[in-house]
């Protein structure tokens, strides 16, 4: 039998549900049973959430969690922790795994593992079979294991015309294609953004455009083919600039941002720091702030944090050498919430974590309401802390943010009506 628990005199913001202000909470069975300003109930578990937000349990739509094949660099279970403790109740992994998760044996195999973990794992299906870029896999056998979208993510699907059919059928799945832009021969060998900073290290750039080019093309096979396109980890203005005016004509369009690339610029590389190295790259202060514009008004539907684990060695191997990527479930809502400094309203933000990664992927999740699942994320806003490679929950230690002084930080994670982070 599940335990209750009552979350009292937290501060509610709930975007899908358009509640914000001060209620308690019931959950009883897995399932929230009551919200109301005040309940009487005699539970076994009280929360006391004076003083702090409480949150849907957020969703990350774009995450790596390296198993099947580097379980040396994370598993579903210890990529499950990191998320709990940054409050993410549902992550969606992508399929760059060794095997690639191009076939109904390798979803099954994700959702098995999954029962383990400590959240919702939501696989998403290649792209394209082994993620070449070539031949379309089998997605009616792949949806029907469990794949809730579409991506060759780490790689652009170049040839348009496969694009195109995989576009067409994500309208008959009715699953979005997560589609990674960037024109791999405007970037190949790059390892950090074009410009003054590339040269003056000495290092191979890629420019803004292998981006936009890319973004360009896809949003207009999303209007040719009146498919679901989602934009993955968009990080120049360029970008943000042609999204907002395709969704003008098009309704099939969405697209996300990397907290990271909200909060680093392209100097973050200096010193040759590996853990900085991400793709697409960690752009310029224009980009960001295009970015932030492109949350305010509604252009960047989600927030995610790409979270990238690799190992010491791979990392320090050499810049040029190392891996793109870096971890980001323990830091991202922290950071996040900064963004009020910059404008954001707290359930504009929290909305981009909630019921708009949902409404993309067409879940039910993202809700705080009598008789939706109890998936909720307590958040102290006044806690400081600083993050360490050694509080970290990932098996990898991979941030650039190590070291950063943080305001904010999650106190209970609730999936399904268990605590599961710090844990009963």
């Amino acid at each position: 039998m599940e335990m209750k628990i009552l979350i009292k005199d937290g501060f509610v913001v709930d975007p899908a549900g358009r509640r914000e202000g001060k209620y308690d909470i019931l959950v009883e069975n897995g399932i929230v049973s009551q919200v109301s300003r005040k309940i009487g109930a005699k539970v076994e578990k009280v929360i006391d959430a004076r003083d702090k937000y409480v949150f849907p349990g957020l969703i990350d739509m774009h995450s790596h969690l390296r198993e099947p094949g580097r379980e040396d660099e994370e598993t579903i279970y210890t990529g499950s922790l990191s998320a709990v403790s940054g409050g993410f109740t549902t992550v969606c992994c992508m399929p760059n795994t060794t095997p690639p998760l191009d076939n109904k044996v390798t979803i099954r195999f994700i959702i098995d593992r999954s029962r383990e973990a400590l959240c919702e794992v939501l696989p998403v299906g290649a792209l394209t079979v082994n993620r070449e870029g070539k031949e379309l896999p089998a997605y009616g056998e792949m949806v029907e294991e469990g794949a809730v979208a579409f991506s060759d993510d780490g790689d652009c699907v170049m040839n348009s015309l496969v694009m195109r059919r995989a576009l067409e059928y994500s309208k008959l799945y009715k699953k979005p294609v997560i589609s990674h832009s960037e024109d791999a021969n405007l970037s190949k060998n790059g390892v950090m953004n074009e410009g003054e900073i590339s040269t003056r290290m000495g290092l191979s750039g890629i420019p803004w455009q292998a981006e936009a080019i890319m973004v360009s093309r896809d949003v207009y096979l999303a209007g040719l083919t009146g498919g679901l396109l989602h934009l993955a980890h968009l990080s120049t203005e360029e970008s943000v600039d042609i999204v907002r005016r395709a969704k003008r004509r098009n309704r099939n369009i969405t697209c996300e941002v990397a907290v990271h690339h909200l909060f680093l610029t392209e100097e973050a590389v200096f010193g040759y720091n590996p853990d900085a190295k991400v793709m697409p790259p960690l752009r310029t202060p224009r980009d960001i702030k295009a970015l932030i514009a492109g949350l305010k008004d509604g252009t960047i539907d989600c927030m995610v944090t790409d979270h990238a684990p690799h190992s010491a060695e791979e990392k320090g191997s050499g810049f040029e050498n190392a891996p793109f990527g870096m971890i980001g479930f323990e830091t991202a809502l922290p950071l996040a919430m900064e963004l009020k400094n910059n404008g954001l309203t707290v359930s504009q933000i929290i909305a981009r974590f909630t019921s708009n990664p949902a409404r993309v992927l067409g879940i039910e999740r993202g809700r705080i309401a009598r008789g939706k699942q109890a998936d909720i994320t307590v958040f102290d806003p006044a806690a400081e802390w600083v993050y360490s490679k050694e509080g970290i929950r990932s098996m990898s230690k991979n941030s650039p943010f190590t070291g950063r002084k943080m305001k904010g930080r999650v106190t209970e994670t609730i999936y399904k009506g268990r605590i599961v982070f710090p844990g009963e």
